[in-house]
């Protein structure tokens, strides 16, 4: 059966709807499943042996553009799709699926999609606490999961593929020190300052760490380039030999890429924490205002770290430089204990124990 799958346009969303991905071949082997979502996705998409082909979505996020939705969708009717699922919730994301024709169009009740999905399902929250759950029980007949608890055990959680060749290379290509295994940062976040651990936090673990032999490297998009520099900016200047921040300086590929080679990672709740968590990368996941309650690190690798409960929405903290309170409140040491904890556990796993 070929299936078209209208997909997210965030990368933690779009990491956790590999789930979705994972189950459809679990329970039909032979699916053909191609993914249509903004271009910047395929990086992480073609690293899915799930996806048969990523489709570029080429009208932005937010465009309604009836017109030319229309024509996209008509487009793709010589594909002849049999189903789609369509995981954004608003009312443009399933104009493409509808255009072309496809018999069986799948997805969650949202703004005013009466009619254009005809295997409309309702959501209850409570339910299905999780976006991977809520993902996953699309993959299942109508009726059939009522709530998480109907899921079966364990989810198929995203897992991405990285060869050591790859890593290797890209590796050379960024001038990692081959003689100090690698530790990744991943210090930005998206909505500013209240969802990232201070950079001076930051700076005391990476001294820390590089002391014990390790170097840093920082990743991230452009626009987090600064909060790198903020963070090695803050460290000796022994210790910045050591500490590389490649935010804004790598293709999302060849992020993916170093994280794979990284032992472990410390990242806020961001994209690339999903990233790091579909790596089976040891992973301190650190959470401020947002929360884990919907969208945790899927890895049982991973340590979630986070002082208040409930979700706030804050876009910028009362702190100085807007950072939050609750995550100035994680101590570095709490960190590098937790990331030594993992480190030995990860040890331990090579060596067979």
């Amino acid at each position: 059966m070929k299936m078209l799958v209208i997909g997210p346009s965030w990368v933690g969303d779009m990491m956790m709807s590999q789930s979705l991905y994972r189950t459809i071949k679990a329970i039909e082997p032979a699916a053909e499943i191609d993914v249509m979502a903004p271009a910047w996705c395929r990086p992480l998409l073609d690293r899915m042996p799930e996806v048969s082909n990523a489709l570029p979505m080429p009208l932005g996020h937010g465009a309604l553009e009836l017109g030319e939705r229309r024509r996209l969708g008509i487009s793709l009717r010589d594909k002849h799709y049999q189903r789609a699922f369509v995981l954004p919730n608003s009312l443009k994301s399933v104009l493409v699926p509808f255009f072309a024709n496809i018999p069986k169009r799948t997805g969650w009740r949202g703004e005013m999609r009466y009619g254009l999905l005809n295997d409309l399902r309702v959501l209850d929250k409570q339910a299905f606490p999780l976006m991977v759950q809520r993902y996953v029980a699309l993959a299942y007949e109508e009726g059939r999961i009522k709530s998480a608890a109907d899921l079966p055990e364990p989810l198929l959680w995203p897992q991405l593929q990285v060869t050591e060749t790859e890593m290797a290379l890209v590796a050379e290509q960024f001038s990692l020190s081959a003689s100090r295994p690698t530790i990744g940062f991943c210090p930005g976040a998206e909505f500013g300052p209240a969802k990232r651990w201070p950079h001076y936090h930051y700076a005391a673990l990476a001294e820390k760490l590089i002391a014990d032999g390790y170097q840093v490297v920082l990743f991230g998009s452009a626009k987090d380039h600064p909060a790198g520099d903020d963070i090695r900016q803050s460290l000796t200047e022994q210790a910045q030999a050591f500490c590389m921040n490649l935010a804004g300086k790598t293709s999302l590929d060849q992020a993916v890429v170093l994280i794979a080679a990284c032992q472990a990672v410390v990242s806020n709740d961001s994209g690339l924490m999903h990233v790091a968590a579909a790596l089976n990368k040891p992973l301190v996941a650190l959470y401020g205002p947002s929360s884990p309650d919907f969208t945790p690190p899927l890895s049982q690798h991973a340590k979630v770290i986070r002082l208040i409960t409930g979700y706030h929405k804050v876009r910028k903290g009362d702190a100085e430089q807007g950072y939050h309170q609750s995550l100035i409140d994680i101590q570095p040491e709490r960190v590098y204990q937790a990331l030594s904890q993992l480190l030995a556990v990860g040890k331990e796993r090579e060596c067979g124990y």
